[in-house]
């Protein structure tokens, strides 16, 4: 994948991933700027991050229980019995007479059956409340076993001969133990009843449990739907398999897949995972690499590979990906209630939205097209991100009630009936966090949010920001702009929001906006307001705006250099003036990229969002 290329004084170090173990061994891949093999299909998809709030205590919690159960030492000809420990998360509201999903985690070499539930101070717990809480998956029951006879660290080589039989004690023993004391789909605990329940579990593991994960796959396919095997590869050819021996490994996994009755688009996924930065990359990256040219087996539909941008060996990594794959396996259905193949009108007509719905697409409809949610498009923008629409539109649907905010009133509405096609979404932080305001591009034609402000809103609010995103009248932005900004500024304490240290982000047009409001003296003269502080940061991206003033705001942009709108040129010669003032400035060009790349998942520009944050969370600490 590309990196981004900095146009600064200094060169950015390029940092490479280190490999455990073995020789470094890589396969080589075609890839395109989204990120796409070259068969066009598969891409490996980035994770998103978890919601800062999230490691907090939620409301609504739920219990983790320690059981005991029987089981025996497989690695031994006479499997001796023996007594085992697991720890079941139950959600908050657990009631036995309804059915629960469930997954199974395994921890890493050396690692116990708590870990899942301890290690980090127990965020995992924590993530897994909020996720419920918010709607963001289906209540779920997690099991934190261990492949350890007692339960205790051992060195390698026994470790190693544990996890290579645990799908014995998997089937026999855990499955029977926990399904049979707690509420699953499970209608009965032998390999029947479990197998008829198999669409509602699921079997993941970190490191040596990734591997266990991929024995576990090997010889229990039938049992779960779900596979998510985390920094670590299948070593049924060899030890480290998947990195010195990734297509023979591949191959045997297809074999599996292909002697199943389950081996079909539907009937299983792998959700195969990985940190850019993790010391097992390329055991996970060779084999996942290898998995995706055999498309008569493993297609998009039942085999997926995901990176974590700096993610290392190590539980940090583990429940970001739990938080990702969660709402995959087990979605809410009452809230994630919109897919690709939703109709726009559909989303638009929605009830549960009232009038405000016709406001998430382009009032003028002239400028964008489609029928289906994944078949969106906008003028003068790229990379529109199917997945990242769904996701928007449900999370509104999701939060309907507080979402949608009118900046101006019903008298004002009826004087000028164009204020109806104005007001805020917002995407809700952590309480007291600053906000910022989020404005599209368009050209000053029309409102391209779904793409150039709902998904930097919604980045924002997993990073604990309160986001607002902006729908303004192309003839009025200005003013309109200027009233959001003293709306939120009033309404602060009722919103759970900080008065200062706000910032204000736009694209295009939207990054005009905010650098006009950006700057002290025309934030006076447009609010009509002298209390309202200047923000302490405006982020823009792709636009030609070249006017500076000692009092303009610090300012972080970026740009792509194949941009034939806006000049990377023309936005690097402005922060420059601006540094000369002595003002805060931040400035990136990425190689090649044309106008309106938004949040730029999949190209060389992904990521430059954590850079835009870190500047503003700066300018606030200063």
């Amino acid at each position: 994948m590309g990196r981004k290329a900095c146009m600064t004084m200094m060169m950015a170090a390029i940092v490479t991933g280190l490999c455990a173990c073995t020789e470094k061994t890589e396969i080589t891949t075609d890839m395109n700027g989204s990120g796409a093999t070259d068969n066009d299909n598969f891409q490996i998809r980035m994770t998103k991050s978890v919601p800062a709030q999230y490691f907090s205590e939620a409301t609504e919690q739920g219990q983790v229980v320690r059981i005991e159960y029987d089981s025996r030492d497989y690695t031994c000809d006479n499997h001796p019995a023996t007594r085992k420990p697991a720890y079941v998360y139950l959600p908050y509201g657990y009631d036995e007479s309804r059915s629960y999903d469930v997954i199974y985690l395994m921890h890493g070499w050396t690692g116990r059956a708590e870990d899942t539930f301890e290690t980090l101070g127990g965020a995992q717990k924590n993530i897994l409340d909020w996720m419920i809480q918010q709607g963001d998956c289906r209540p779920v029951i997690v099991v934190s076993p261990t492949w350890d006879k007692d339960n205790r660290a051992k060195d390698w080589g026994e470790s190693c001969e544990e996890i290579a039989v645990f799908y014995n004690g998997y089937e026999n023993d855990l499955i029977p133990a926990v399904e049979s004391r707690f509420s699953t789909y499970a209608e009965t605990t032998d390999r029947a009843g479990i197998v008829a329940s198999r669409d509602h579990r699921a079997f993941g593991g970190f490191s040596l449990g990734s591997v266990t994960t991929w024995y576990i796959f090997e010889h229990c396919f039938d049992l779960q739907r779900f596979f998510l095997p985390m920094s670590g590869d299948s070593w049924h050819v060899t030890t480290f398999g998947g990195q010195t021996a990734p297509e023979q490994t591949a191959q045997f996994l297809a074999s599996v897949v292909q002697a199943s009755p389950y081996g079909t688009d539907n009937g299983f996924h792998v959700w195969h995972a990985v940190g850019t930065q993790d010391a097992r990359f390329y055991q996970t990256h060779n084999q996942a690499m290898a998995c995706l040219q055999l498309t008569d087996v493993f297609t998009p539909h039942n085999f997926s590979y995901h990176q974590r941008e700096g993610g290392q060996h190590d539980y940090n990594s583990v429940v970001k990906f739990v938080y990702n794959t969660l709402p995959f396996f087990f979605p809410d259905e009452e809230q994630q209630s919109f897919t690709r193949t939703s109709r726009i009108s559909d989303v638009m007509n929605d009830p549960a939205f009232g009038d405000c719905g016709r406001l998430i697409f382009p009032v003028d409809e002239g400028y964008w097209s489609g029928e289906t949610l994944e078949q969106l498009r906008l003028v003068w923008y790229n990379y529109i991100d199917p997945e990242k629409t769904v996701e928007i539109c449900n999370y509104l649907k999701a939060h309907t009630g507080s979402a949608f905010l009118d900046i101006y009133t019903e008298t004002e509405k009826q004087a000028d009936p164009q204020k109806r096609n104005t007001g805020l979404f917002f995407f809700r932080g952590s309480p007291g966090a600053p906000f910022s305001v989020c404005n599209a591009g368009g050209a000053f034609a029309y409102v391209g949010a779904m793409h150039d402000s709902f998904p930097h809103a919604l980045e924002l609010s997993k990073l604990g920001y309160n986001a607002f995103a902006l729908i303004y009248r192309p003839d009025n932005a200005y003013e309109d702009l200027a009233r959001a900004i003293t709306y939120i500024y009033d309404h602060a304490d009722e919103l759970g929001v900080s008065a200062s240290g706000y910032s204000l982000w736009g694209g295009s047009a939207g990054a005009r906006m905010a650098a006009v409001l950006g700057n002290a003296g025309y934030l006076r003269q447009l609010t009509g307001r002298k209390d309202i502080p200047q923000a302490a940061a405006v982020i823009m991206q792709y636009t030609g705006y070249n006017t500076v003033s000692q009092q303009d705001a610090a300012t972080y942009a970026c740009v792509g250099t194949n941009d034939g709108i806006a000049s990377w040129r023309t936005m690097q010669r402005r922060l420059q003036s601006l540094s000369a003032l002595g003002i805060p400035t931040e400035f990136h060009a990425y190689d090649g990229l044309p106008h309106g790349f938004g949040l730029g998942t999949g190209t060389v520009a992904e990521g430059w969002i954590a850079d835009a944050v870190r500047f503003w969370k700066a300018q606030i600490d200063n």
